[in-house]
């Protein structure tokens, strides 16, 4: 089960409020529309779709029949069908067999903001409604290809229980998740294929259509240089067909000049402006609930960082991510970018350096404070790399720092002065 061991991972970075997708210096954000228009390019079995967007135009439903029809409002959050909007419609999520409901639905989305319980309080802007054809659904499996250490490459992951969290079923059910390590020269074979189908509980002359959808999926996954290809549910239909409904891609942003046209369609609109102007400076900032700053290199000695708040009575307001080799401009931006978040009572600098240059942190947040006197107490601990010679040069700076060597006190501190 060692492929399971990197969702739990990822459901710990949930808990604090992370982004959803795995921790890379980009989080590439495609709206449901995005992921299926990729499957339907690469030949996968998806339902037919159309999209509406501001104009509500009629022609974009020319041609376009189904015995019933679902209308989803595009943002990037869970929790649509709960949902309400601004206007007082409720639900992102309806059903309808009648075409001439289609606009009218459609009308009272876009230009409105939909909240639910993965959104903002004041919810976000629907620019785009998707209409699908709805599927009668007989049966729904689960299928997902990860790239997973423990296999030094990809892994393909199946369970017939689709629909459900994986790792519930992983855990309480276990002989009803399968792994496959898959060789990168061999790919995914016949054979395997075959195997993945039966043990989905496909019968008939469905285990050979199953194959098929698994091997192009796969071949997707290579194609866009994906981390994480995920459908969820992949169904098998009342009329025979095999059509993956909904899919989560993760990209590998190291692969982002091999796939320019995928990575052009990040959608930032739902994102944090502060999130936006660090991932311009190649820096990384997530927004959480709490009062204290936090200016950190590396996800370790983020996640460290802020249990060490948590555990000293504190809460993070948000944290920001140097990695390896920032200059002192960035740094100088990175605390601007922690300032402006109102939540904000006192920042908490800890950097243990290895390519990071203490020197250089120590001398970027210098730079800023002169430039605008800081509105909030800074607790800063630098260690590593020149860390002498940067707690000189923030000593002979003259400004107000907290300069603490010990990360618990450091913690300590800066809750006691948030609050």
């Amino acid at each position: 089960m060692a492929a399971f061991k990197r969702f739990k991972s990822i459901r710990i970075f949930n808990n604090y409020k992370y982004s959803p997708q795995i921790y890379s210096k980009r989080n590439l954000n495609l709206q449901e529309y995005h992921s299926k228009d990729l499957l339907r390019k690469h030949q996968v079995s998806i339902q037919n779709f159309r999209l509406i967007d501001s104009s509500l135009d009629p022609k974009s439903l020319a041609g376009f029949k189904a015995d019933e029809y679902v209308v989803k409002a595009q943002i990037l959050a869970g929790g649509r069908g709960k949902g309400h909007f601004d206007n007082g419609f409720k639900g992102g999520v309806h059903l309808t067999k009648n075409p001439n409901d289609i606009l009218d639905l459609a009308k009272k989305m876009i230009g409105h903001k939909l909240i639910t319980k993965q959104t903002p309080k004041d919810g976000i802007l629907v620019n785009k409604v998707m209409v699908a054809e709805s599927v009668n659904i007989m049966r729904e499996t689960y299928l997902s290809i990860v790239m997973e250490r423990t296999y030094n490459g990809a892994a393909l992951v199946a369970s017939p229980a689709g629909g459900m969290d994986i790792e519930n079923v992983a855990e309480k059910t276990p002989h009803l998740v399968k792994t496959v390590p898959i060789d990168i020269h061999e790919g995914i074979t016949d054979k395997v294929a075959k195997e993945v189908a039966e043990f989905l509980d496909f019968k008939g002359d469905m285990v050979a259509k199953c194959a098929e959808e698994i091997k192009k999926i796969w071949q997707l996954f290579l194609k866009v240089d994906a981390t994480q290809l995920e459908i969820n549910p992949l169904v098998e239909t009342d009329d025979g067909r095999v059509v993956a409904v909904d899919a989560k891609i993760n990209f590998d942003d190291n692969a982002e000049f091999r796939q320019k046209e995928i990575f052009a369609l990040d959608d930032t609109s739902g994102t944090d402006p502060r999130e936006r102007e660090a991932a311009t400076l190649n820096l990384t900032y997530i927004d959480m609930d709490g009062n204290i700053g936090c200016m950190v290199n590396g996800a370790g000695l983020a996640m460290a960082t802020m249990d060490l708040i948590m555990l000293s009575g504190g809460r993070p307001a948000n944290f920001l991510d140097l990695g390896g080799g920032v200059g002192q401009a960035q740094v100088s931006a990175a605390l601007r970018i922690l300032e402006s978040d109102p939540k904000v009572k006192a920042i908490f600098v800890n950097v243990f350096a290895g390519i990071v240059n203490c020197a250089t942190v120590a001398s970027g947040i210098v730079a800023a404070c002169k430039e605008n006197m800081p509105k909030h107490p800074l607790v800063i601990r630098l260690e590593g790399t020149n860390s002498t010679l940067a707690k000189k040069i923030l000593e002979e700076s003259g400004l107000p720092f907290k300069i603490i060597n010990d990360a618990d006190e450091a913690a300590k501190t800066a809750v006691k002065l948030a609050q």
